[in-house]
């Protein structure tokens, strides 16, 4: 019985095309006219007899998903060259992570990672939070929003509680702050991935998110505007642990409000397969805690 293999460029495009979900940047990746992807595609359907993508906006179908993590896997085979001077039973695993995640959470406890796996080498790659921009292509990654990703198979690592943190030099100097009122007029720093009207709903507080003043697209930046006394940040308690520990920021008021992103696990099917994977996914659900 002979087997027929789909063509190298075909598995090519469907990946890329799978990825990024578009026949334009899939063309230009690949250096091909955007006709060579949709042939290309069409060619594969018709070698495997199924369909691959569902819809116009290019979402997989159940067969596609199957196929592109058999294609993923395959792929990655044949990327890896023989050499004299690889370490036998190593693994790589990539992990895309949120700057103040990876500070404040994910590295004091990495080394217990590494003492439990030895043989896991994990590179650790910055991703840019609520944008879910990542500097190269990841295993794992650790997004931070709402939870809706309609991209990745995902699960909710870490909820966390806000309040309003500042040095202990601009809490004596700006205060007392007793009630939520007594905020009125201090500088707030700004931040889309914690906007201030979370805490203000939650005190029944019927002001606008602030418009003026400082702002920061990284919470570990934020805590460090605070520590200098630029104003009060708006900050969830467990990234803010290391200042808090330190005494650079103390919190302003007891109560704490739920925050209405959390930190999400996240994965393309199929990655779960390999071990190395769902061993730290393991690992990861039972160190946040």
């Amino acid at each position: 019985m002979s087997i027929r293999i789909p063509p190298i460029q075909c598995l090519l495009t469907f990946e890329a095309l799978a990825r990024l979900r578009s026949v334009t940047q899939t063309s230009e990746e690949l250096c091909v006219t955007p006709s060579a992807v949709s042939h290309r595609i069409k060619q594969l359907e018709q070698i495997l007899g199924t369909k691959l993508f569902g819809r116009a906006d290019f979402s997989l179908t159940t067969e596609g998903s199957e196929y592109l993590a058999h294609v993923r896997e395959g792929l990655a085979i044949l990327q890896k060259f023989p050499s004299n001077t690889a370490t036998p039973g190593r693994r790589k695993l990539r992990l895309a992570v949120t700057p103040t995640f990876a500070r404040s959470i994910l590295l004091p406890k990495l080394k217990q990672f590494s003492e439990a796996y030895p043989e896991i080498d994990i590179t650790l790659q910055v991703s840019i939070p609520l944008l879910d921009v990542v500097a190269e292509d990841a295993d794992l990654m650790i997004r931070f929003g709402t939870g809706r990703y309609a991209d990745v198979e995902h699960i909710c690592l870490m909820k966390d509680d806000v309040t309003p943190l500042a040095s202990p030099a601009f809490a004596r100097e700006n205060g007392p702050f007793e009630a939520p009122e007594d905020l009125e007029g201090v500088p707030l720093l700004r931040s889309p991935l914690e906007p201030w009207r979370t805490w203000f709903a939650a005190h029944d507080l019927d002001w606008p998110e602030p418009v003026d003043g400082s702002q920061f697209n990284d919470v570990g930046l934020m805590c460090d505007g605070a520590v200098a006394g630029m104003g009060v940040a708006l900050v969830r308690l467990k990234l803010a642990a290391p200042w808090l520990e330190h005494g650079t920021l103390v919190p302003l008021y007891e109560r704490h409000v739920p925050s209405p992103h959390a930190h999400y696990l996240c994965w393309r099917t199929g990655t779960m397969d390999r071990w190395e994977c769902s061993a730290f996914a393991e690992w990861l659900k039972k160190s946040v805690v």
